[in-house]
C-alpha cells in the first residue's frame, strides 16, 4: 500500500487556500500554541468543530493561559464545560494542565510516550499534539484521516494497518518541513473534501492518483451505528419546595459520578405502587439511544447518599442529561 510522493504537497497546497479560520489556529511561535492546542484537542474528542468553537472562546476568555487554567477547581471547569458532554474530558484536561505546569514548566514533552502519560491523552491526541506543537513527523489517525487513506487506496478501513502504512510510506509522507501543517491539513481535507457522504471528488487535489475515484468497485464507508433499545427507569424524589434529590451513586456506565436521580436499566415492568409514572421520553448520548421511563415520588425523606437540589438552580454544575430530567419533572409544579 503505497502513496504518490506528491500527496503531502498537494494536500498542503489545498490547505493553504482552503483552511477554515478557527480560533485555536495560532502562529507557530505564539506563546498560546500549547494551551490552545491542548484545549481544542480535548474539546474536539467526539465533538464537532461548530459545537466546540463557542466553548473554546468562552474558556480562553476566562482563562487566558495554561497556568491560569491549571489553578481552577474541578467545579469551576465542569460548570464552564456544561453542555459540551463527555465530562471526563474536562477533568482530564484540568489534570493534564496541572502536570504540564508543575512537572514540565508549561512545556509539552517531546516524546510520544511522555505525552501519553497525561490523563486522557491516547495515541491519537498524543500524535496530534506532537505534530501540532513540536512540528514532529507524525500523523494523528482519526476518523477523517482513516477515511482519506482508505479512499485513496480504495481499501476498507478495517483491512489497513495504519501504523505499518505510515512507516512504509514515511519518506513520502514526511518530505516537507511542514509537519504540523500536514497533521492538520489531512484532518481538514477529510472534513471538507473527503467527507463520509458525497465526497467532493470533482474538486479533489488527489483525484489523479486516487484509486477510489478511478475504480468501478468503490469501497463503502462504514456508517456510525446507533445502539438502540436501551431502556432505563429513572426514579425522582421531589418535594413541595420544587427540589429534586440527586446522587452520584449510579452504576450506569455513561453517567458515572454525576448528580442524578436513581437510574436503573429496565428489567421488568414496574409494580411498586409507591412510585408514580410521569412519562416516557427519548434521549441520545453519543451513539446510544435511550428510552426512558420517568417516575416520581413526593417525599421529605431521602436516602443518605442523596442531596436536595433546586429544579431552578443554575449555580451548580448539572449535566445536560440531568437538566433534561429537570425539564420533565418541572411540569408537576
Amino acid at each position: 500500500m503505497h502513496i504518490n510522493s506528491n500527496l503531502p504537497k498537494n494536500i498542503l497546497a489545498w490547505y493553504d487556500n482552503n483552511r477554515r479560520t478557527l480560533p485555536w489556529r495560532v502562529g507557530k511561535k505564539s506563546p498560546k500554541k500549547l494551551y490552545y492546542r491542548l484545549l481544542s484537542e480535548f474539546m474536539l474528542q467526539q465533538t464537532q468543530v461548530k459545537t466546540v468553537i463557542p466553548y473554546f472562546n468562552k474558556f480562553t476568555k476566562k482563562f487566558k493561559t495554561l497556568n491560569s487554567l491549571s489553578k481552577v477547581t474541578e467545579r469551576e471547569i465542569l460548570k464552564l464545560w456544561e453542555g459540551l458532554g463527555y465530562y471526563r474530558r474536562a477533568r482530564n484536561l484540568l489534570a493534564s494542565s496541572k502536570i504540564l505546569v508543575k512537572k514540565y514548566k508549561s512545556e509539552l514533552p517531546t516524546t510520544l510516550n511522555e505525552i501519553k502519560t497525561l490523563p486522557g491523552v491516547g495515541e491519537y491526541t498524543a500524535n496530534a499534539l506532537l505534530g501540532l506543537v513540536h512540528n514532529k513527523p507524525t500523523i494523528a489517525i482519526d476518523g477523517n484521516v482513516k477515511r482519506v487513506f482508505a479512499r485513496y487506496l480504495n481499501k476498507k478501513e478495517e483491512t489497513i494497518n495504519f501504523e505499518k502504512f505510515i512507516i512504509s510510506n514515511k519518506k513520502k509522507l514526511f518530505n516537507t518541513n511542514r509537519n504540523s501543517d500536514f497533521v492538520e491539513a489531512l484532518m481538514e481535507f477529510g472534513a471538507l473534501i473527503c467527507k463520509p457522504k458525497n465526497p467532493n471528488c470533482s474538486i479533489c487535489c488527489l483525484k489523479k492518483s486516487c484509486k477510489y475515484l478511478k475504480s468501478s468497485k468503490k469501497i463503502k464507508i462504514n456508517k456510525k451505528k446507533m445502539i438502540k433499545n436501551k431502556d432505563y427507569d429513572i426514579f425522582c424524589y421531589i418535594n413541595k419546595n420544587q427540589k429534586i434529590a440527586l446522587t452520584k451513586k449510579n452504576k450506569i456506565g455513561f453517567l458515572k459520578n454525576f448528580n442524578l436521580p436513581s437510574i436503573k436499566e429496565t428489567k421488568n415492568n414496574l409494580k411498586n405502587k409507591n412510585w408514580k409514572f410521569l412519562k416516557n421520553y427519548q434521549n441520545s448520548i453519543s451513539n446510544l439511544k435511550l428510552n426512558i421511563n420517568l417516575y416520581y415520588k413526593f417525599s421529605d425523606k431521602i436516602p443518605p447518599e442523596y442531596n436536595w437540589y433546586s429544579l431552578k438552580n443554575n449555580n451548580e454544575f448539572i449535566p445536560s442529561f440531568t437538566k433534561r430530567i429537570f425539564k420533565q419533572i418541572s411540569v408537576l409544579f
